[in-house]
């Protein structure tokens, strides 16, 4: 509760009143189903206990003025007249007002006090824990009814056409629709969802290299050119179509790179499929299973990883309490995921930790996270 005593205080100092609402939004990390949602493909995240926390009050004209206590920041604009001027984190909150007035919602003036405990850069999905922040604040002051998946859906077109991230929708959607114990089971193409327990006695735990993604967008746009040219080459819209049967039948003729590209991303689909499906068993080995390989398929076929995400999975694969681990995100850098014995996690963070800095030289962040909702009301 610590983050939600500092927003109120913080907006008690500077408004002198308490507030007339507190909402929560997580972060998330992806399980499994990597590099799988512009295939049209299945992703399995879940949201985690880091989000960021807005307290705020309802004001009677249009201004919004939020204060953020991580940034020491005020951002003040008017709801009749704002512009994107590149203001980095303040861009995520005006994106959220222009989709929504876009959307035709009535909005109303707020002001409030911001902070989170999401790590930026880590590929926790940071810029969506703010923008659903920001979505719940816009719906509670001016009454507007709270739809989880259409609110994503207007939160990812606020990042891609207003701050200008291509994102797919995986983030905002978990941000949003995140069930506690739980992670959910997304179809990219559909966006149908399916919640799914995590195991029982099990936790996840994020493990931050430290090491931050750099030259990405190449690697990134050259590996979505390669799995579009493999789908043209099997006559389908996208990888999704492809069964394994289809591309150990057909696939001989696809160059050896391409080929590649395009067996981890069917398979990972697979294994993502699978995944929901031990879970629902409460299976925890061979979800653990399934993230080893997904590991394994990342790295040599698709190639994303780097050192310090092979160093990072080692040692935690090293651990008897460990399950799985696996990079999670784009890759090149960012954190990898462990599902590991609960009754284990504090032992398991500590050699984790010492293995990691004695083979790399960095000490990493290590965070034991638990499923948790989406964005919520939680005062007011």
């Amino acid at each position: 509760m610590f983050l939600q005593d500092k927003v109120t205080h913080e907006f008690q100092k500077r408004y002198g009143s308490e507030a007339a609402f507190v909402i929560r939004a997580p972060g998330r990390v992806n399980l499994i189903g990597e590099h799988t949602d512009y295939n049209d493909g299945f992703v399995l995240p879940m949201a985690i206990n880091r989000a960021v926390w807005i307290a705020l009050r309802p004001r009677d004209d249009d201004q919004i003025d939020v204060y953020s206590l991580d940034m020491d920041e005020t951002l003040h604009f008017e709801l009749e007249a704002f512009e994107n001027t590149q203001q980095g984190w303040a861009e995520y909150v005006k994106g959220i007002a222009w989709v929504l007035k876009a959307g035709g919602f009535d909005l109303q003036g707020w002001e409030g006090v911001m902070a989170g405990d999401v790590p930026i850069g880590a590929g926790l999905s940071s810029s969506a824990a703010i923008e659903l922040a920001t979505a719940r604040s816009f719906a509670a002051v001016a009454g507007i009814p709270w739809d989880p998946p259409a609110m994503a859906l207007l939160a990812q077109r606020a990042e891609n056409e207003w701050v200008g991230m291509n994102c797919g929708i995986m983030d905002q959607m978990i941000s949003a629709v995140g069930e506690a114990d739980h992670a959910l089971l997304i179809d990219c193409r559909s966006l149908q969802t399916e919640s799914v327990p995590l195991p029982p006695g099990t936790v996840v735990v994020v493990l931050d290299t430290m090491s931050r993604r750099g030259l990405v967008d190449s690697a990134y746009n050259e590996r979505r050119r390669q799995c579009e040219e493999a789908a043209q080459y099997f006559g389908v819209k996208a990888l999704r179509d492809v069964s394994l049967e289809m591309f150990n039948d057909q696939g001989d003729g696809l160059e050896d790179v391409t080929r590649r590209r395009a067996r981890h991303i069917i398979t990972e689909n697979a294994r993502t499929v699978q995944a929901a499906e031990a879970m629902k068993r409460g299976d925890a080995a061979e979800l653990g299973r399934l993230m080893n390989a997904s590991h394994d398929s990342l790295r040599d076929d698709f190639e994303v990883t780097n050192e310090a995400l092979n160093q990072m999975v080692t040692c935690a694969q090293a651990e008897a309490s460990c399950y799985g681990a696996r990079m999670t995100g784009a890759g090149f850098g960012g954190c990898a995921v462990a599902l590991v014995a609960a009754d284990a996690a504090d032992a398991f963070v500590k050699s984790v930790s010492v293995c990691y800095e004695a083979v790399s030289g960095t000490a990493p962040n290590i965070y034991v996270c638990n499923a948790t909702e989406g964005a919520a009301v939680i005062e007011g």
